[in-house]
């Protein structure tokens, strides 16, 4: 058997059939549902305390505060009112002795960031009235137990932060007691999810007044924030629910939060190979977030390596090339994505693109080579990324049918429908490398789409996508305006 024979061979372990893309959209709103109604499911459909999603007429300042990981990022966001802002931001590293300190350290010196910030930025703002508060929102993108908009409680640290007093604490509190303390008129309003903030930030910048149903990542990770109906939200709502925190009902909509990362841990209708099952054995968390090891940045190039690997072991790949025993090719999580969609992208006929990047990034001199081993690397890579842009439309698809947005309402006579409804466009917002930069990936994200029969080719027509940059920052200070707009009701 050739090497391209052999490489076809192994990329058709990672065909994502029509018929397997239906079983995993049933599947997703099986557990869809399942997680609206009980806590404690993989599939967590976390509430986010978020009621309304902006429509691009707001007008304001607003701030937020992005603490991520090692450094700490302030903004501030004019909102014109025609879908347009304009951003201003700094950002600081955290020291590393505050990482492992006590919580008024952390929050004190963050809290001086956002005093310094306001100074220079926003002084005007209060000179006119010194009661008039800016609103804040503070994407904390540490596992919190969210109670309200504007509280959560810290579940546990990670990162390389480990302060131990500030678990089981509320963030927003801890932030705004340092703020308090420093005199600031600025007002913690709303906790944010990076997830949440793409959804908002898309809503507000989108064309027309639709607003956007559906904020998703496809990066390093992958997730999903959608608006839900709050009725059917029944751990929140049911006579049996407990420790539910007060939200604003007036809309009849809350946000949720997902976290489809972790859809289908069972396995029970996700694709799988020998180099996906390789990758979870070797992974910090084998067994957990399924879903994303098939689909996200983060894992697509180790997939690749098992792989390539396989076919060095058994078809002799790269057989005339010295590889280094050190080489990124035997380094487990070493190739990035961004290897993929350089060969993806490849379009000359000796493949030499392919050659470079694999000399540039794997250490194997493009000499030696062969047009035949250059080949079975394109194929692997295009099957593996299409695999991973096929496996991305299960959760859209069960979430736009799941809404109820490609249907007639049943209880609205035919004759008094606005037909007009049922061609308005879905919006949904998305955000992250792989959706943004992988060659291909939306053209076979739609294929997957119009394989759903729910969805069909009219129904993919209508799903309008558009990249919402900054989740966390301008989505953040669009979460604190409609924090702003319940508190005010």
């Amino acid at each position: 058997m050739s090497l391209v024979e052999k490489a076809t061979k192994i990329a058709e372990e990672f065909e994502y059939s029509p018929e397997q893309v239906r079983k995993g959209v049933k599947e997703f709103l099986r557990l869809m549902n399942d997680g609206l109604q009980n806590d404690g499911r993989d599939m967590t459909m976390i509430p986010t305390y978020v009621t309304g999603v902006p429509n691009g007429t707001e007008k304001g300042v607003y701030l937020a505060v992005d603490l991520g990981g090692t450094n700490f990022r302030v903004c501030s966001v004019v909102l014109n009112g025609d879908t347009t802002f304009t951003l201003t931001q700094s950002k600081v590293a955290i020291p590393k002795d505050l990482m492992v300190s006590d919580p008024p350290s952390l929050f004190s010196f963050l809290a001086k960031q956002v005093a310094d910030f306001v100074q220079e930025h926003h002084s005007d703002h209060f000179s006119e009235d010194p009661e008039h508060h800016l609103h804040l929102g503070f994407t904390f993108s540490f596992p919190v137990d969210q109670k309200a908009i504007n509280k959560g409680y810290l579940i546990r640290w990670t990162k390389g932060f480990d302060i131990p007093d500030a678990i089981g604490k509320d963030v927003c509190a801890l932030l705004q007691k340092e703020i308090d303390a420093l005199g600031l008129p600025v007002k913690v309003a709303a906790l944010v999810n990076d997830t949440v903030g793409t959804l908002m930030a898309r809503s507000y910048t989108s064309p027309g007044k639709t607003g956007t149903l559906l904020g998703a990542i496809f990066g390093t990770g992958t997730n999903g924030a959608y608006v839900e109906k709050l009725d059917r939200i029944t751990k929140m709502t049911s006579s049996s629910a407990t420790d539910v925190g007060e939200y604003d009902t007036s809309t009849g909509e809350m946000v949720v939060n997902t976290e489809w990362g972790s859809f289908d841990n069972d396995m029970n209708v996700l694709p799988d190979s020998p180099y996906d099952r390789m990758l979870d054995q070797n992974s910090v968390n084998p067994g957990i977030q399924m879903f994303e090891k098939r689909v996200s940045g983060m894992f697509l190039g180790e997939i690749l390596r098992n792989a390539i690997l396989s076919m060095k072991k058994d078809a002799e790949l790269f057989a005339t090339s010295t590889i280094a025993e050190d080489s990124t090719l035997n380094t487990p999580w070493s190739i990035d994505t961004s290897l993929l969609s350089y060969i993806e992208a490849d379009s000359t006929k000796d493949f030499s693109v392919t050659k470079e990047q694999l000399q540039k990034d794997l250490g194997i001199s493009a000499s030696t080579i062969s047009n035949d081993e250059a080949q079975a690397v394109k194929i692997l890579v295009h099957a593996i990324g299409k695999r991973s842009a096929r496996l991305s439309a299960v959760p859209i698809a069960a979430i736009v049918i799941a809404t109820g947005k490609l249907s007639p309402p049943a209880q609205v006579p035919i004759d008094g429908l606005n037909l007009k409804d049922l061609s308005l466009p879905i919006d949904i917002g998305v955000d992250g490398s792989v959706v943004e930069f992988y060659p291909g990936f939306e053209k076979f994200f739609r294929e997957a789409l119009r394989d759903v029969p729910e969805v069909g080719e009219k129904g993919e027509k209508r799903i309008r996508i558009g990249v919402a940059k900054d989740g966390s920052g301008v989505g953040a200070a669009l979460i604190a305006l409609i924090a702003k707009m319940q508190y005010s009701q």
